[in-house]
C-alpha cells in the first residue's frame, strides 16, 4: 500500500524528493514547477469534492462526506481531507491498521471502511479524473495516471462493492436545460462535472477556439465558455455536445463496472441535451447566448 502514498505524494506541487520516488517507481523524471502548473494546478485539480459536488468547485457537500468519514474512523478530517494525496495516504494508512488488528471482529468492521473508502471517495471520482490526463502533453503525468489507475483497478478487483452507486453520484443532479433553469446555471452545470458527465479542461477550450476561429479571453473558464456562445451559439455547443459524447465513449472500463457506465450514460444524456439546444440554436429558435449573458 505504500505504492498509493507514494503516488499520492507526485500529485503534489514538485519536491526535490520527487525525483526519487518517481525514479524508484519506474517514471519519467517529474517536470518542473511550470508544467505541473499548466497541467495540474490550473486544470487538473486533484480534489474530489471538484468531481463529485454539484457545484463543481472545492468544498461543499462532497468534502463535508469524506471529511466526516475520516473523523469517524479517528484519522482527520480537517483541511484538505478530499486530496488525492490526503485519501491515498489515507488508504495506505487504513490497509496498515486491517494488518496489524489482531481482533477479528475489529479487523472486519475495518474492512467495511476500507471498501466505503474507495466505493464512496476514490473509486467514485477517479477513473474520470485519471483519464482527463490522456495527452496531456506530460509524459510523467501520463506515466503517473496510468500507474495509479493500475494500482487502484488491481485493489478494486479485490474488493466486494455495494449493489447501490456512492452517494454522491445518486444524488448528482444532471445537466441544466437553460430554457428551463437559465443560463447562469446551464454555465454552471456545464463545468461541474458530476453534472456534465465529462471534463471540459482550458486546453479543450483554446483548441476549439483555434479551430472555430473565435476570440478566446483569458479568463476563468466560465468566463471563456459564455464569450463562446456569445459569439456563436450554435458552433460551441455543437463542439461541447461532441465533446461529452467522447468522454462517454472513453468512461467504459474506467474503475469498478456500475460507477464507469454511470459516467457514461451520464455523458451521454448531457451530450444528447447539448445537440438539441446546438440545433434550436443553429435553426434561431433559442438563444443560449443571450440565456448565458443575462442568466435566469
Amino acid at each position: 500500500m505504500e505504492l498509493l502514498r507514494a503516488l499520492g505524494s507526485l500529485i503534489e506541487r514538485p519536491t526535490p524528493e520527487h525525483r526519487r520516488i518517481a525514479a524508484a517507481l519506474g517514471l519519467p523524471t517529474p517536470p518542473g514547477h511550470a508544467v505541473h502548473g499548466a497541467v495540474v494546478d490550473f486544470q487538473r485539480y486533484p480534489w474530489g469534492s471538484v468531481y463529485l459536488g454539484a457545484e463543481g468547485m472545492m468544498g461543499g457537500e462532497a468534502r463535508d462526506r469524506i471529511a466526516g468519514f475520516r473523523r469517524a474512523l479517528g484519522m482527520g478530517g480537517e483541511g484538505e481531507a478530499d486530496h488525492l494525496a490526503a485519501l491515498l495516504a489515507l488508504a495506505a494508512a487504513l490497509e496498515g491498521r486491517i494488518r496489524r488488528e489482531t481482533d477479528p471482529a475489529r479487523a472486519a468492521l475495518l474492512g467495511e471502511a476500507r471498501t466505503t473508502l474507495y466505493w464512496e471517495h476514490l473509486s467514485s471520482w477517479t477513473g474520470l479524473y485519471l483519464a482527463s490526463f490522456a495527452g496531456c502533453g506530460s509524459r510523467f503525468h501520463e506515466a503517473w495516471a496510468g500507474l495509479l489507475g493500475a494500482a487502484l483497478a488491481r485493489i478494486e478487483a479485490g474488493l466486494e462493492f455495494p449493489a447501490r452507486l456512492p452517494a454522491a453520484l445518486r444524488e448528482a443532479p444532471p445537466l441544466a436545460d437553460p430554457r428551463a433553469e437559465g443560463g447562469a446555471v446551464f454555465l454552471a452545470s456545464v463545468l461541474a462535472p458530476a453534472r456534465l458527465g465529462a471534463i471540459v479542461l482550458r486546453d479543450d477550450l483554446a483548441r476549439f477556439a483555434a479551430g472555430a476561429g473565435l476570440a478566446c479571453r483569458v479568463g476563468e473558464r466560465r468566463y471563456v465558455l459564455e464569450s463562446f456562445l456569445a459569439q456563436d451559439p450554435g458552433a460551441t455547443l455543437r463542439w461541447l455536445a461532441e465533446h461529452v459524447a467522447g468522454w462517454g465513449a472513453r468512461m467504459g472500463g474506467r474503475g469498478p463496472d456500475p460507477i464507469a457506465r454511470w459516467w457514461s450514460r451520464r455523458a451521454a444524456r448531457s451530450a444528447g441535451l447539448l445537440g438539441e439546444l446546438a440545433g434550436a440554436a443553429a435553426g434561431g429558435r433559442d438563444r443560449v447566448a443571450a440565456g448565458a449573458e443575462t442568466g435566469p
